[in-house]
């Protein structure tokens, strides 16, 4: 699966900051440590509709992970998946009576479009390319004895979900709050056969009206904890540097996908960091589907919003914390935006440096970005207020907004 265009990332004179970043698994913050190749995956959309501003903030949370990496002088090797093959991929295409394959490829091509223009730097890798490499390890599983078919008349096959001997030690959550998370996002606690209630779904036998892959597992499809797992590992390896999602993900996509690849590799752990993004609402509702107040990115962008006003917008507000999109947000973000490019189409500005050595302080400090806005806010509002005599200063800022917060001024 093809990403969108690459975007140019510029170096940026003078010293950069290590970057240190919240784990979930260990409650704290914690310094990143990559070697020469900072290694990141970052599980992506369901293309079942078009990418919303909760989809967005998490991704451009990530695309700043990417941007103080580059800054620290390591390459990376970002992969991001698309499920595309998914039970709420299929209800969707059954509700509109749309060819499924149809569906996905239009919403994927608008979220590379919608991720383009937003300026993210790309990597994405699709499930259904994947389901060679998902056979193969769910081979592997039920050979070790980590995963076993149920009986009945659709023999799936299920994961042990202790088969790693370190379950739960992602999101250190309790059995209660597991069970209850896990039957609300598309775990099946109840299904007859089944060993144990949190047991995952690996593989899911053909089903009439259903698409299936033919395999020596039998016709089917796979579970989607396993494709993260196979896809990270087969192009990363185990150990790599940040596992990353919105905070949804903590239970079960991630605390499984992790107890999937340890099981494979019997090793640990499947990441040195697991980093979540705080949910989306719309004026003080969580975003959803189901409420119908989903706020999209192609939608602004056909309104002739400007996407730096978007991801600027975006930007005013830590990426752990759930938060409210407004009017106002927006407002404030084109604002924003106007004043920084006025201060930077100047011949002429105060020192630039002390500014860009707060703004990478303030990044690398687990992605404080509202603090790291109002860095470059506080040299805008001297320049236009005061002016200054340092030539170099509005390229300067202009290349560090670029390289480190993703916005073209």
């Amino acid at each position: 699966m093809q990403p969108w265009s690459s975007v140019p990332v510029p170096q940026v004179p003078g010293t950069p900051s290590p970057l240190h970043l919240f784990d979930t698994a260990a409650g704290e913050v914690r310094p990143t440590e990559p070697g020469p190749v900072a290694r990141m995956y970052v599980c992506g959309i369901t293309p079942y509709d078009a990418t919303h501003l909760g989809h967005a903030a998490t991704y451009l949370a990530f695309d700043l992970v990417h941007r103080v990496w580059l800054d620290n002088g390591h390459q990376v090797h970002y992969v991001q998946n698309v499920t595309d093959i998914d039970d709420p991929l299929l209800e969707r295409a059954e509700r509109d009576r749309e060819d499924w394959i149809v569906l996905a490829m239009r919403e994927t091509a608008l979220f590379r479009e919608d991720m383009e223009a937003l300026r993210v730097v790309p990597h994405f890798v699709g499930a259904v390319e994947s389901i060679p490499e998902i056979v193969e390890a769910i081979g592997k599983l039920l050979a070790s004895g980590a995963a076993y078919r149920v009986d009945g008349e659709h023999p799936d096959i299920y994961f042990r979900h202790q088969a790693s001997g370190n379950f739960g030690y992602e999101s250190n959550y309790d059995e209660a709050t597991m069970r209850d998370f896990f039957a609300e996002r598309g775990g099946d606690p109840d299904r007859p056969g089944k060993e144990h209630p949190l047991d995952a779904l690996l593989w899911r036998m053909a089903r009439d009206g259903e698409p299936s892959w033919e395999s020596e597992l039998g016709a089917g499809r796979p579970g989607w904890h396993l494709e993260c797992s196979v896809i990270a590992l087969n192009r990363l390896g185990l150990g790599f540097d940040v596992q990353g999602g919105g905070s949804d993900l903590i239970f079960p996509h991630h605390e499984f996908s992790a107890a999937h690849a340890e099981s494979l590799t019997g090793e640990f752990p499947f990441a040195k960091h697991y980093v979540h993004a705080g949910m989306i609402g719309l004026d003080g509702e969580k975003m959803s589907k189901s409420k119908g107040n989903l706020v999209f990115v192609s939608r602004l962008r056909g309104d002739r919003v400007d996407p730096m006003a978007i991801r600027l917008a975006l930007l005013d507000g830590h990426y752990r914390t759930d938060r409210s999109w407004t009017d106002d947000a927006l407002i404030n973000g084109s604002a924003r935006l106007a004043r920084w490019r006025e201060a930077v189409a100047l011949d002429a500005a105060p020192a630039a440096e002390p500014a860009v050595a707060r703004l990478r302080e303030r990044l690398s400090d687990d992605l404080d970005t509202q603090q790291a806005l109002r860095a470059i806010d506080a040299w805008a509002d001297e320049t236009l207020a005061s002016g200054g005599s340092d030539r170099g200063a509005p390229q300067l800022i202009r290349t560090a907004v670029d390289a480190l917060l993703g916005v073209e001024l």
